[in-house]
């Protein structure tokens, strides 16, 4: 297997155009390719400049998740701290964490932050929603995002090789209207979202939460997400 290693994004496109296989740290595709054979060529975006930036509303997709530091909101800071073990952090990337990955322990985070995804075809760089790029397995650059206020995760204890824990993520964003909640959950592989304004003391918001999409979560996890909430919203009153 050849491993094409791009400093540019027309060397990545010539990349992609030529059908190498794009890998990251191979936490995740290494097995398949022991199992299913090794592609003629692969391409890894970690010498990609736009792949590898940390910035308070920036991320590559090349980062590695030990690398996510307090350059980034504590959501996302969090939600990449609590990915396996050490040494799976210092391997794993975020675009396989979100692309890849069946438990894309990353997306919640990402989703309350209203992250916008850029990717890389054959075409060109567009930007594009990040569901959608998680749909279709697009080949990421970058995620950015508006800085928030306060922002929070929260994953529940788990056993290894159980089911996917309950992850919990949220942030506040100053709006026109007015400050807004976006709240994330993973209940096993399902991600549910909410919106609700958030200017008005924590009952009204957490009132508001029951009426929208989460209603439909398990009774522990409301209340997992009642508690968290709680004290995100504590913090924007310290502010």
């Amino acid at each position: 297997m050849l491993l094409r290693l791009p400093t540019s994004l027309s060397e990545a496109r010539e990349c992609v155009a030529e059908g190498a296989v794009p890998i990251g740290g191979a936490t995740l595709v290494w097995a398949t390719f022991q199992r299913d054979g090794f592609p003629e060529q692969a391409v890894s975006l970690r010498h990609l400049p736009e792949a590898t930036a940390i910035e308070p509303d920036a991320l590559g997709s090349a980062v590695r998740l030990h690398q996510i530091d307090d350059r980034v909101p504590e959501v996302l800071r969090a939600a990449a701290a609590t990915v396996g073990t050490g040494a799976v952090r210092r391997t794993a990337t975020v675009g396989g964490n979100l692309v890849g990955s069946t438990l894309r322990c990353l997306l919640p985070a990402a989703l309350v932050l209203d992250a916008r995804a850029t990717v890389l075809e054959q075409a060109g760089v567009h930007e594009t929603d990040l569901a959608e790029v998680v749909e279709k397995r697009q080949l990421l650059l970058s995620i950015r995002w508006r800085v928030p206020l306060v922002s929070g995760y929260h994953k529940a204890p788990a056993a290894a090789g159980g089911p996917p824990p309950l992850v919990v993520a949220s942030a506040v964003h100053a709006e026109g209207g007015g400050p807004h909640l976006r709240v994330a959950v993973r209940d096993g592989y399902d991600v549910l979202r909410a919106t609700v304004p958030c200017g008005t003391g924590a009952d009204p918001v957490l009132d508001a939460l029951e009426r929208s999409d989460l209603a439909a979560l398990p009774a522990g996890a409301r209340d997992a997400v009642r508690a968290h909430v709680s004290d995100v919203l504590a913090r924007v009153g310290d502010r």
